[in-house]
């Protein structure tokens, strides 16, 4: 899986989450047991929305800025935006083919 790595300012992130096609953000931390079962399903998932969505990785523990601005109080939280707005926003995952259909919904 290849997602944007280190900190991102909140310009590089707005940069990232203002494409017309949906961007599945992962909000995790290294720690999180959830977090570790979520990224076998992104693996998975990346493979079946490539074409029209991306994914991006944000560890809470250094993106603390962005974390907070987000109001993220577990992990994993996961976000989908389009055009710079959050469409999306849960707590936990789901499986594979419900994130899917999830992201397919703001195509």
């Amino acid at each position: 899986m290849e997602y944007p790595v280190g900190n991102l300012s909140h310009e590089e992130f707005n940069k990232i989450i203002e494409s017309d096609q949906p961007t599945f953000v992962d909000f995790y931390a290294t720690w999180c047991e959830p977090c570790k079962y979520l990224d076998e399903i992104l693996s998975e998932l990346e493979s079946r929305i490539s074409s029209f969505s991306k994914i991006v990785k944000l560890d809470v523990d250094e993106q603390v800025i962005l974390a907070q601005e987000f109001g993220i109080r577990s992990v994993p939280t996961i976000m989908i935006f389009k055009n710079g707005e959050l469409m999306w926003r849960m707590p936990g995952f789901m499986l594979v083919h419900e994130l899917e259909e999830k992201v397919k919904s703001f195509v």
